[in-house]
């Protein structure tokens, strides 16, 4: 039965998918106009494909991303409340942005590393960089535990040396602003190729790794009794946790509860393994985002909201009325 449930909820989750991105094509600052003169208007087909149809894709990929690094970080440290960004992803990204951003224009070869490099490409160095800080302060992959608490002070660290920066060059702060909001604007075909294709390997491992992170949710002692190499796989999971976030932060920026909200979500409509987990909960994220991105573009069209705001205010309503709900029912959040 729960196998039924699973695959009719991926199936349904695809089908939506696929509605959204052809309304997608149609919303923007111009409207349906676009899709309608594009027969014969290359710029409105210039419009679709290159503007609009990469950019809803996209929203997508990274939603996807988050939300396959969301189910591996609640099933790696057994918490429902882990998010992708536990590791010190994202206060890295932000730093690295932050740093690029102060540096530009300061010298001739630290521009030109600059322009080679790209906002995009500092978030993506920035996130890894904050990865690894965690594994150093938390001597490897060893403790859960440990590397929990690694992940959050390496965030408060790099998240006041990110404030630090953008307060001695003040300069950087609107542009700050947005990549701290989130935004899929941005969000070209480059984009879009290497979101998908860090998303399937990654998504094919961690689908493979589900039957050991089944035995890892019984307890470290019991799944090591049940010959899970826990070291291996920790190594693995954080590996996929911090491609698959630095991937998404970088060409989106921060994007609120997408990868804490998916896994809930998938869990109260069709609980499965953590193998089948992860694919939904990617599917749920996908679907997410892209929702929000067309949304940020059709509320208050012709202008457009950030999407990340939009993502923590119906995320994080939504978690909040599933706490109150379990809450009142008095088996808690988990």
């Amino acid at each position: 039965m729960s196998d039924r449930r699973g695959f009719a909820l991926g199936f349904a989750l695809l089908a939506a998918a696929a509605g959204l991105l052809l309304l997608g094509v149609g919303v923007g600052s111009t409207g349906f106009d676009s899709v309608l003169a594009a027969r014969n208007d290359p710029v409105a087909w210039q419009i679709l494909r290159d503007i609009r149809l990469p950019r809803t894709l996209g929203a997508w990929s990274a939603g996807a991303l988050l939300g396959l690094a969301g189910a591996v970080a609640q099933g790696l440290f057994r918490n429902p409340l882990a998010d992708p960004y536990l590791l010190g992803s994202a206060s890295g990204a932000a730093l690295g942005v932050a740093a690029a951003l102060a540096l530009f224009g300061v010298s001739p070869l630290a521009t030109e590393w600059l322009v080679r490099l790209g906002l995009t490409g500092a978030a993506f160095i920035g996130a890894v960089l904050g990865v690894l800080l965690t594994l150093l302060l938390a001597n490897g992959v060893l403790h859960t535990l440990r590397l929990l608490l690694a992940g959050v002070i390496v965030g408060v660290v790099l998240g006041a040396a990110r404030d630090l920066v953008s307060i001695a060059a003040p300069e950087t702060l609107q542009a700050m602003q947005a990549f701290m909001l989130g935004s899929t604007g941005f969000v070209g075909w480059g984009a879009c190729g290497l979101m998908l294709g860090l998303l399937l390997p990654l998504a094919l491992l961690a689908g493979a790794l589900g039957r050991m992170l089944d035995g890892l949710a019984l307890g470290e002692a019991t799944a090591a009794s049940l010959g899970v190499p826990l070291g291996a796989l920790r190594a693995a999971l954080v590996a996929v946790l911090a491609l698959a976030t630095g991937a998404a932060v970088a060409q989106t920026g921060l994007i609120a509860f997408v990868g804490l909200a998916s896994p809930h979500l998938v869990r109260s409509i069709a609980p499965a393994p953590h193998g089948r987990l992860v694919l939904l909960a990617a599917l749920m994220g996908g679907l997410l985002l892209m929702a929000a991105d067309v949304l940020a573009r059709w509320l208050v069209a012709p202008q457009e909201l950030p999407v990340g705001v939009l993502t923590a205010v119906l995320g994080g309503s939504y978690l909040l009325w599933l706490m109150h709900r379990r809450g009142n029912r008095g088996s808690g959040f988990a």
